[in-house]
């Protein structure tokens, strides 16, 4: 009798160990465009995934990995089941603005921090309530502008018109490249929408001839992008052409062909870590980053994007030893110990740039995040 009782204390006591062992795993929830329109943006992030550590600080890490199909309903819907179903300590994503904004509401009611790897600057600005859970690591679209006209005054441009996404992505790229560029003195003659599906844009790019301007911005991602520029070339125009950082990968390239041979955009560094001069701080953190993205899936393959992700682990790695000292994951305090640790991110070299977190600022990017490039026979070009 005596024997039993010591068995069934010894199963009890094994019980509770391998309890409090689930619930010291860190269980990050992810969820990004992988289908749909932002495919070319997504699928890079969602092998990035795979490259990342699986513990931090002794603490075992599950990635559970959701495609939202770059649909909003569905980012919401993925994210619900994130918090609910797999009761995540954090949550990585979307891939895009649009997306990324309706995840807030979410994260922000279930206390549960979240990395955005979109661009608008309205993910994290202005800083509220909600806000206060949400952080980024693509630079600002504000931050981008500012880059392209400089780049446009300096290459003597006095006239731009714009053409971007019927979305929030576009809508955040005029409201700061407007902003900035009527305050530089650059008169904007065009102003023009387009859907990411859309599959022709000659009524939008025969208005923008007639303006005559004496360069584009095209405020768009990814493949979809390519569409307004080709038609501009199809139809003879001979102006500066610029497009966004959420271009920079190789299916762009691929898609918009020659005719985006010359275009400008800002980029992140790592489009062109192998060109940045070995004085500059991100030079290697980027290029592990692309050695070990391109030893899996190639010459060639590492794009912005998936750098986006990664350098959402690196913040995480940096935060979570922290938060182990506060509190146990999987527990409201865990999660709100992680987001004062993301916060207080300083000084910490990514692929991208060095974050510098603070309450009033969630992405911390300085101008060391962002370059020019050229598109040069068929590759990118950093400008120097």
């Amino acid at each position: 009798m005596r024997i039993k009782l010591l068995q069934a204390s010894l199963l009890a006591f094994l019980g509770i160990v391998c309890a409090a062992g689930t619930r010291a795993e860190i269980n990050v929830g992810v969820t990004l465009s992988a289908t749909g329109p932002a495919a070319s943006l997504g699928i890079p992030e969602k092998n990035t995934v795979a490259l990342l550590p699986t513990t931090i600080a002794g603490q075992k890490l599950n990635y559970i990995v959701l495609d939202d199909a770059s649909d909003t309903t569905t980012a919401v819907k993925n994210t619900r089941k994130l918090l609910a179903e797999n009761r995540v300590d954090l949550v990585i994503g979307s891939t895009t603005t649009p997306n990324s904004l309706a995840m807030i509401d979410v994260v922000a009611e279930g206390e549960t921090p979240m990395i955005s790897m979109a661009a608008g600057a309205r993910i994290i600005d202005p800083m509220d309530g909600k806000r206060a859970w949400v952080f980024k690591t693509p630079q600002n679209d504000a931050q981008m502008a500012t880059a392209i006209v400089q780049h446009m005054l300096d290459n003597k441009v006095r006239t731009v018109a714009y053409i971007g996404f019927a979305d929030a992505y576009g809508e955040g790229w005029w409201n700061e490249f407007s902003k900035i560029a009527e305050a530089r003195k650059i008169q904007i003659v065009g102003n023009e929408r387009f859907n990411r599906a859309d599959t022709s844009v000659t009524g939008q790019v025969l208005k923008i001839l007639a303006a005559r301007p004496d360069a584009v911005l095209v405020g768009g991602a990814g493949t979809p992008a390519a569409l307004p520029q080709k038609s501009l070339k199809e139809k003879g125009y001979k102006g500066l052409m610029y497009q966004t950082h959420g271009v920079a990968n190789a299916d762009f390239l691929r898609v918009c062909g020659k005719d985006c041979e010359g275009t400008f955009l800002p980029a992140g560094p790592v489009l062109v870590a192998a060109q940045l001069p070995d004085s500059n701080p991100i030079k290697k953190v980027a290029l592990d980053y692309v050695t070990k993205y391109e030893a899996m899936h190639g010459k060639g393959t590492a794009s912005t994007f998936g750098a986006h992700a990664w350098d959402a682990s690196l913040l995480l790695a940096n935060a979570v030893p922290e938060a182990l000292k506060k509190a146990q994951p999987g527990t409201p305090g865990f999660r709100q110990a992680l987001r004062h640790a993301l916060e207080k991110t300083t000084n910490l070299t990514g692929a991208h740039g060095v974050f510098n977190m603070s309450p009033q600022d969630h992405l911390g990017f300085d101008q060391r995040a962002r370059v020019m490039v050229r598109i040069d026979n068929g590759t990118w070009k950093l400008v120097q």
